[in-house]
């Protein structure tokens, strides 16, 4: 069964409405409950409040990177491991064909079911997740791939275990080595973009956000927490980060908006990837009219223009 946030209990009206009259068998019902339904959805999702967008980035029937991966790649075969731990299943690695692209894709999965989200550590990596995706990031580069990275993820797992392992080394290495990557990349939150997590595969020639996803350096709660020792004011904290792909769009911090369905992608996810795969393809076609120095040199002064401001 579909799941509903708080402001789409008018769409799910509509919808369950439109089911008992399918179940009766009148079609002219139908008919006016789905013009209905068009016009609901329009008037709720042109509307949303950050906190909103927040929550559908957060959807539980959001796609994941693996929904992403069997909509978009041809031919996929998986790579595991890193060679010196472990093999993290909160990070896949996956080489095939997007259109006719041979392609390699690296991203963030968080799992569905309890069992699967525990496999998956809820989406957040450890140290060998970040190592795996830079050893596999460095088997493009030496075979000529594009890379295509989806990010979706609450942030890199905190635990005692993973700080042992050296998180902050395994991401800040990620950070460094992918900033000089001589490979095409590309990189697009797919819903979730928390903290250094994120950052740690998000180091590209194009970084992109799905219009329903966010961007941060701390989630709403941990920064509501923090500000006013209260956790409960996360819709103040949202507000107050600009941490949708509106508002860091406005200031330079990503490329572009993928235009998911207004709907969003957790309603309407074949169009969902379509959208995604057509940025990514766009993107590689744009970049290929760079030479490998005019594309790192681009890279660089991307990157270091983050964060630049002007005192008036």
């Amino acid at each position: 069964m579909a799941t509903y946030l708080d402001f789409e209990n008018s769409i799910r009206q509509i919808d369950e409405d439109i089911s008992t009259a399918k179940i009766k068998g009148d079609g002219h019902a139908v008919e006016i409950l789905e013009k209905n339904l068009s016009k609901e959805i329009s008037k709720t999702y042109k509307n949303l409040s950050e906190y909103q967008k927040l929550q559908l980035a957060r959807h539980p029937d959001r796609p994941y990177t693996m929904d992403y991966i069997r909509a978009l790649l041809k031919d996929g075969y998986e790579i595991h491991g890193d060679r010196n731990f472990a093999d993290d299943a909160a990070i896949i690695c996956y080489v095939g064909y997007i259109r006719d692209r041979k392609v390699i894709v690296i991203g963030e999965q968080k799992g569905r079911g309890t069992k699967n989200k525990l496999k998956r550590n809820f989406g957040m990596p450890h140290p060998e997740g970040y190592r795996k995706a830079l050893r596999v990031a460095k088997l493009a580069e030496k075979f000529g791939l594009p890379i295509l990275f989806l990010i979706d993820t609450p942030g890199a797992y905190p635990g005692i275990a993973a700080e042992e392992r050296g998180q902050s080394e395994a991401i800040a290495r990620n950070l460094f080595e992918m900033s000089k990557l001589n490979t095409k990349s590309v990189s697009v939150v797919i819903g979730e973009g928390g903290s250094g997590g994120a950052l740690a595969i998000g180091v590209s020639d194009c970084v992109a956000m799905m219009r329903y996803s966010v961007f941060s350096v701390i989630s709403p709660e941990g920064c509501a927490a923090i500000l006013w020792n209260d956790p409960s004011k996360q819709e103040s904290a949202t507000k107050a980060m600009k941490i949708t792909s509106e508002d860091l769009y406005k200031l330079n911090l990503i490329d572009a908006i993928i235009e998911e369905p207004l709907v969003g992608a957790h309603r309407d996810k074949e169009n969902a990837a379509k959208a995604l795969g057509d940025y990514f393809i766009k993107s590689l076609e744009e970049l290929d009219q760079l030479s490998d120095s005019e594309r790192l040199e681009k890279r660089y002064e991307r990157i270091v223009s983050i964060g630049a401001y002007e005192e008036r």
